[in-house]
């Protein structure tokens, strides 16, 4: 199998735990994945869109923009049925644009105490945008069913990880490892199939 090119992908993110997952899960012989930070890009950007996939794909697209290279981006969410799909696309302004993955955890929590008793069945969502260009904007979606538990495990991941149970595996997203994780999480689903696109796109048939 021959690559027609070798390329740098912008990671499109400033979360330091997005940074290290996604390095983890798209490695590749292909590509040199570069951060925001590599380049020194310290402008954040607005994220205005109402669903997962409009934010997604407005990064990709300022930064690649910004970057001049192809991005890559996610934005993922908690969707918790009780809530009614919610944080959702608000998941990590739920408790404020200033909260702390504890704070938004106690607030989930605290909103979950006036819908009966937990665990409470949710899902997470992560949507992967890669823009070759601001025209080219290619979307792949990835979903992890489990349950909030109202008491957090694990020492591991970010974000909502310490009280999302996969029932299955008796752990929470926090209590797995790193492999484990990237083979059942909602962002190790949504960055394999994108890897295999970014592959498919710089190989030559």
């Amino acid at each position: 199998m021959d690559y027609i090119k070798y390329i740098d992908l912008l990671l499109a993110t400033h979360n330091s735990g997005k940074v290290r997952e996604l390095s983890d899960l798209l490695a590749s012989p292909v590509f040199e994945l570069i951060s925001l930070k590599d380049i020194g890009i310290e402008i954040e950007v607005e994220e205005t869109g109402t669903t997962l996939e409009a934010n997604a794909s407005l990064k990709a697209s300022f930064y690649s923009r910004l970057g001049s290279m192809t991005a890559i981006s996610d934005d993922s969410g908690l969707e918790v049925s009780a809530l009614g799909g919610a944080p959702g696309v608000n998941s990590s302004r739920y408790a404020g644009n200033s909260a702390t993955d504890t704070d938004r955890i106690e607030y989930l929590l605290n909103k979950l105490k006036n819908h009966g008793i937990g665990p409470w069945k949710a899902k997470f969502r992560c949507v992967i945008a890669i823009a070759w260009n601001q025209d080219d904007v290619e979307l792949h979606v990835g979903e992890c069913f489990g349950l909030i538990v109202d008491q957090r495990s694990g020492e591991a991941g970010f974000g909502y990880d310490p009280i999302f149970l996969i029932p299955e595996l008796g752990k929470t997203m926090s209590e797995l490892s790193v492999e484990e994780k990237n083979q059942i999480s909602h962002r190790g689903i949504a960055c394999s199939k994108a890897l295999r696109s970014l592959e498919m796109r710089l190989t030559k048939q």
